[in-house]
This record gives structure tokens, C-alpha cells and sequence, in this order.
């Protein structure tokens, strides 16, 4: 039995990984902002075996309030064997770059909060030399793109921050396992005109998510075909790719 703390559980992916879980007999402690969506969630994981599920309500760009709900986790779980971190936006890029508060807003969702919770969890998984903690990064952080390089900012920011924790955390016995999705066919990416061969199912990414942190996977693409995608991005010079409408 592991006992799993999801934050941004009712996410498309997070919920996925959840049910996976759940079937191998879980108990849960499970976050995200909409309580209807989260008594959803949880009913869905207690009718695929769930053993237990206790829910909390936050948002997670309220810093104050993520030591307290780690307590709250830790009474009822008493310990993390997995923590995934799931919670995000997707930015609209044009926005960003004309509303000062709209870019510093959508990089708190998608990084400062993040790396807020992981230096709380870190602490957590340090003191009990065991556990396994992941974070939903993307494949947007690899390289910044004109399309969308605040979110890829604000998810470089996450895996950069991922890379060093983890060998800290390797010396206490706690894995960190970086997850990186190319397009998923999640409501996060509805009305995107994105290419049908690349746009993988979240039960598909749960899949590769949930045995890559079983195996303690550093950096995890998701599916496993973006890692080659992303090293030819990556490879192609800045002359050329700045003239490239990615």
C-alpha cells in the first residue's frame, strides 16, 4: 500500500496516475482548488480500490497556506511515499506580454508555487530518508519558444530547480523525478490546433509516469518519443531558430 499526496489532483494527468494508484490499493491525500472536482476525483479512485481518500482545498499561489496543509497530510498519512506535484495553467503568451501582472501571475502558478511546495516536501522526504517525489514539468522548458516562453520560463525554472534538488535528496535515500509531457489531450490544451500524431492520451502518459517513478526516473518524457523530438530542437543553432514560427 502506498500512501500518495497529489498536488493539482484533479488534473487530467494527476488523475490518471491516480487511478493507477488506486488499484493497487492505495491511500490518498488529495489537493486542487475545486472541492466539486476533488469529491469527483475522489469517488472515481475509491470505485477503482482506493483504500482511503482525504481531500484539502487550496490554492496553491496562497504560500501561506502550503505548511499547513503538509500537516494536515502528514496526520492523516503519517508518511509520503509519493508526492506529484501536478498544478498548472497554460499561459496565454500574448497576454503575458502585454499585462505585467498577468506574466508575474501565470509564473507564480507555474513555477514560484511549485518550487514553494518541493522545498517543502524536500524537507519532508530528507527527514524520513525515504520517498519518492515528482513533478509535472514540460517538454516547453527545454527550450524557450515564441509561442509560449513564459510557461516555458516558469517550467525551466521547475526542472533546473528538480536537477539540483535531486542530488541533494539522493544522499538521504528520496528520489526526484522530473516529468516532462509533450501534448496531451487534456481541457488544459482544448481549441489548440495541435498535431493529432504527437497528442497522447493522459491514461497513455499515467502509464509511463507511474512506472517511471516506480523505477526512480530522473527526467521522464512523456510519451518517450519527446525526448528525441526535444534533442533536435534543442540542437538546432539560435540563427536559424529564431527565424522559426515554433
Amino acid at each position: 500500500m502506498k500512501r500518495v499526496l497529489i498536488i493539482g489532483a484533479t488534473s487530467a494527468i494527476a488523475a490518471a496516475c491516480a487511478r493507477l494508484w488506486a488499484e493497487q490499493g492505495s491511500t490518498f491525500f488529495l489537493v486542487a482548488r475545486d472541492q466539486e472536482k476533488l469529491e469527483q476525483t475522489a469517488a472515481d479512485l475509491r470505485a477503482h480500490g482506493a483504500k482511503a481518500v482525504t481531500l484539502h482545498s487550496m490554492d496553491a499561489t496562497d504560500f501561506a497556506s502550503h505548511a499547513p496543509m503538509l500537516s494536515s497530510c502528514l496526520s492523516e498519512l503519517q508518511q509520503i511515499d509519493i508526492a506529484l506535484i501536478a498544478h498548472g495553467t497554460l499561459p496565454d503568451q500574448k497576454a503575458c506580454e502585454q499585462d505585467v501582472d498577468v506574466a508575474l501571475r501565470e509564473f507564480a502558478i507555474n513555477g514560484t508555487s511549485v518550487i514553494a511546495m518541493l522545498t517543502l516536501l524536500a524537507n519532508q522526504l530528507e527527514e524520513q530518508r525515504c520517498g519518492s517525489l515528482a513533478v509535472i514539468s514540460s517538454v516547453a522548458g527545454d527550450r524557450g519558444r515564441p509561442s509560449n516562453y513564459l510557461y516555458g520560463t516558469a517550467k525551466a525554472a521547475v526542472s533546473t530547480f528538480c536537477e539540483g534538488l535531486r542530488a541533494r535528496l539522493f544522499k538521504a535515500g528520496a528520489s526526484v523525478t522530473t516529468i516532462k509531457p509533450g501534448f496531451v489531450d487534456t481541457p488544459m490544451t482544448q481549441g489548440l490546433k495541435l498535431p493529432p500524431l504527437l497528442l497522447a492520451k493522459p491514461e497513455q502518459v499515467a502509464r509511463r509516469i507511474v512506472e517511471g517513478i516506480e523505477r526512480k526516473a530522473t527526467t521522464l518524457y512523456a510519451p518517450g518519443f519527446w525526448a528525441l523530438i526535444m534533442l533536435i530542437i534543442r540542437c538546432i543553432p539560435q540563427a536559424i531558430f529564431k527565424r522559426l514560427s515554433l
